[in-house]
């Protein structure tokens, strides 16, 4: 099968016309996101629109307090609301995606009328696990928010908790969307980054650059902290530009020392590597699993 990639950009860089799929494993990470996005639009001179869920509102404005954002002012000025879903969209107790998508497009409109220079709309998206009627639409809305948003001032950025969502709802949602937030980087300087990811709704490592003597122990720490993660672990090499037999063994290595039936999968790995693991004899474990280039191994 022929994994799906779609395009990551950090939230520093979300411009107008994008919607991504943030899909985070924990809560500083999501706050981290969040607050960079909103931050980065209000110095823009853009409107802040965030729907709550699993946080408060007044969580979300005490994040920006804390990023010494008068907060107080943001919102007397209209250029920040932070409500929560279920006294918003959601209020009549079903979701309606033609209500929505109209209610987006009168908020851009607004926002411009009112002197602003675009619109960032952020949600959590905990409460479509509920049983609220119209739920089963929100694949069907993520897509049509894509076309809200292009061509326009405005942007949005939609929160998948991957400890609430199965791996399968995830790769649903993150498909809708045609961008989705990379991740902080566990090491991102050098010839090295190595940054966590979902894909396909399942935790991974994007290798990107060079594994060599300057940069196996980055890897190595980066393997450590994967181990935490439940399952499988998944490292895509499809951005690697080298690595050497040390980095090689080490893959195989942490493999082996798994246990409980786990499997290190290593994806997108080009053939010529593929054959000096088999030369070497690193192939021998079946708790090391390698992939070509282009092709990702069943999960």
């Amino acid at each position: 099968m022929t994994q799906r990639m779609n395009r990551e950009l950090p939230a520093e860089k979300v411009g107008h016309g994008d919607h991504l799929c943030l899909v985070f494993g924990d809560d500083a990470e999501k706050r981290r996101v969040a607050t960079r996005y909103m931050t980065d639009g209000l110095a823009l001179g853009e409107r802040i629109l965030y729907f709550t869920d699993q946080s408060s509102p007044e969580a979300v404005r005490g994040w920006l307090h804390a990023a010494r954002v008068d907060v107080g002012e943001a919102c007397a000025r209209g250029r920040l609301q932070v409500v929560a879903a279920r006294d918003s969209y959601l209020a009549s107790g079903r979701f309606d995606p033609d209500a929505m998508i109209q209610t987006l497009y009168d908020e851009v409109r607004r926002s411009l009328d009112d002197g602003h220079t675009g619109l960032r709309v952020t949600g959590e998206m905990g409460w479509a696990l509920r049983g609220m009627p119209g739920a089963e639409l929100l694949p069907e809305y993520e897509k049509m928010i894509t076309e809200v948003f292009a061509g326009n001032p405005a942007s949005a950025v939609c929160h998948y908790d991957a400890r609430l969502f199965g791996p399968d709802e995830l790769a649903v949602f993150d498909h809708c969307h045609p961008l989705k937030v990379e991740l902080t980087p566990l090491h991102g300087h050098g010839a090295l980054r190595i940054v966590p990811a979902f894909q396909d709704g399942r935790r991974a490592l994007r290798v990107i650059g060079s594994v060599d003597l300057q940069t196996t122990d980055l890897l190595a720490e980066a393997l450590r902290t994967a181990r935490s993660w439940p399952g499988d672990i998944r490292v895509d090499m499809s951005a690697l530009e080298f690595i050497d037999l040390t980095g090689l063994r080490l893959l195989a290595r942490t493999a082996d020392s798994l246990g409980d039936g786990r499997i290190l999968k290593v994806e997108h790995l080009p053939e010529m590597l593929r054959k000096v693991i088999r030369l070497a004899g690193l192939d021998r474990s079946p708790a090391f699993v390698v992939s070509p280039s282009g092709e990702v191994p069943p999960s």
